[in-house]
């Protein structure tokens, strides 16, 4: 859970895998998960005979840790078995991490099976919570057999979306490091331009107004300001870029950096948690606050031919990797049908 979730989605083999839906939240709007209702003990007990296992993903910020050691000893006396995977070694929903890592001790001390995205995240989940986690990697969420390759401007764009300036996205910084990079690099004669797009709705106020004048002031910068993008709207929007700047203060995993691997758009982050780790190749790094190295970093980004939007090279990978990312995608789905089955007689031998 969440059921509806489009990872979930992913990494589920119908044939294989039944979904209970997301149970109503009550008082909430329709389609709203959180807090979700399958970790209250109540629920557990009442719908013990609809479930073989819980598998978690996201929500449990909605939980104290205290809350959630009561949720996994209900799991232990109804004999049902707790898969998690750990996509979140830090929350980026929440600035402090003090409960969210009590929580993730919780879980990672009570799950039968853990599961991590990267070797890196795995291996941390070994030296910080003394668990082996099976290495799965993030599949692709979309299941269009062909992807849109973007149109080219006759510039070289670099995006970056700020959402709803959620607490784990530096945007002012981040803005603030890229006005000064495009200007550094237009001075050296490249045609070379900044697009933020930013929420019309955000959570921080003050932040955006600052990044609203960082771009007025930057020749080559512009601000988009909207509603939030649909799913296909952001796939055009990011297909349309020769790079995408994450803006990350800290984070674990990035489904960005998946969709961008999709689309062959390069992806240029900070080193925080295990971005860097799901497609190395394609990831290039910069510090904020230093423009120099983001500068760098765009130069590589952009070297390859398949990074121009449109192109017949960006065509072509784009293609490529969409009949890899569907393969992987099966594999991924036989991996979880795996873990399922683990879980299901280790709890049985219990």
């Amino acid at each position: 859970m969440p059921s509806a979730h489009p990872y979930v989605d992913a990494i589920c083999d119908p044939r294989s895998v039944t979904r209970l839906v997301d149970p109503p939240v009550p008082g909430a709007n329709d389609g709203r998960w959180w807090p979700p209702q399958v970790l209250l003990p109540a629920w557990l007990d009442a719908h013990a005979s609809d479930f073989d296992l819980v598998h978690l993903h996201f929500g449990m910020e909605s939980y104290t840790p205290a809350e959630l050691t009561e949720t996994v000893a209900t799991l232990r006396r109804l004999g049902r078995p707790l898969v998690y995977t750990v996509h979140d070694l830090e929350n980026p929903q929440l600035v402090s991490q003090e409960d969210h890592r009590a929580a993730l001790a919780v879980l990672t001390a009570a799950a039968d099976e853990l599961i991590a995205l990267t070797d890196s995240a795995g291996g941390e989940v070994r030296r910080d919570y003394g668990r082996i986690a099976s290495v799965v990697p993030h599949p692709t969420l979309s299941s269009s057999a062909t992807l849109p390759t973007g149109t080219a401007a006759g510039t070289t764009r670099i995006g970056v979306h700020l959402r709803d300036l959620r607490p784990n996205i530096d945007g002012v910084g981040t803005v603030a490091t890229l006005a000064r990079a495009i200007a550094d690099l237009r001075a050296d004669g490249a045609r070379v331009e900044g697009v933020v797009r930013m929420n019309a709705r955000v959570r921080d106020a003050e932040a955006a107004a600052s990044i609203d004048r960082l771009a007025a002031d930057a020749e080559g910068v512009t601000v988009q300001r909207g509603d939030r993008l649909t799913d296909d709207e952001l796939v055009a929007w990011l297909a349309d870029l020769d790079a995408c700047l994450l803006p990350y203060r800290h984070g674990t995993q990035s489904g960005w950096a998946e969709l961008c691997f999709d689309l062959a758009v390069p992806v240029i982050g900070t080193r925080v948690g295990h971005i860097a780790a799901q497609h190395p190749a394609d990831f290039h790094a910069f510090a904020v606050g230093d423009p120099a190295s983001l500068a760098r970093a765009i130069t590589d980004a952009t070297a390859p031919a398949w990074s121009i939007p449109g192109s017949p090279r960006r065509v072509e990978e784009v293609a490529r990797r969409r009949t890899e990312r569907l393969a992987e995608r099966d594999a991924v789905r036989a991996a979880h049908t795996e873990v399922y089955r683990r879980a299901l007689r280790t709890a049985a031998a219990a």
